[in-house]
């Protein structure tokens, strides 16, 4: 997970060196602006956090704070380690629909803290620009 966070990190922090992607001028007809929150949540020591665990941190701490919808699935990063050996770490991917106006930041942030507090894990977060998609 160590070496995720570094790779998170270096990327977010070149990204927040580059200019702001520019505002979508008009999505086509039949499609709507669309922001999605990318949250990676590191798994336990063991490897796992049990569903229903997980599920109760859904209900509790991200559907009040973003009701208009949250997908999870299953994921992780790998690489290739200290002699040349694949390593693998479980994770979960929670995408986060946004709410279409206003700064969703801080809320996004509750959650991650909320997820540190709760597991004592950490969590990584990727906000890509928002894109049109037909809804």
């Amino acid at each position: 997970m160590k070496r995720l966070a570094a790779a998170i990190v270096l990327s977010l922090a070149a990204a927040a060196c580059a200019s702001a992607p520019p505002r979508l001028a008009a999505c086509p007809a039949g499609q709507s602006e669309v922001r999605v929150a990318q949250l990676f949540l590191g798994a336990s020591s063991s490897g796992r956090i049990s569903e229903r665990a997980l599920r109760r941190f859904v209900d509790q701490e991200i559907t009040p704070r973003f009701p208009d919808g949250v997908s999870i699935v299953d994921g992780g990063p790998q690489w290739t380690g200290k002699d040349d050996v694949l390593i693998r770490e479980s994770a979960k991917v929670v995408l986060i629909a946004l709410p279409s106006a206003g700064d969703a930041r801080a809320e996004v942030e509750a959650v991650r803290a909320a997820y540190r507090s709760r597991f004592r894990l950490d969590s990584f977060l990727v906000m890509p620009p928002p894109s049109c998609m037909a809804v």
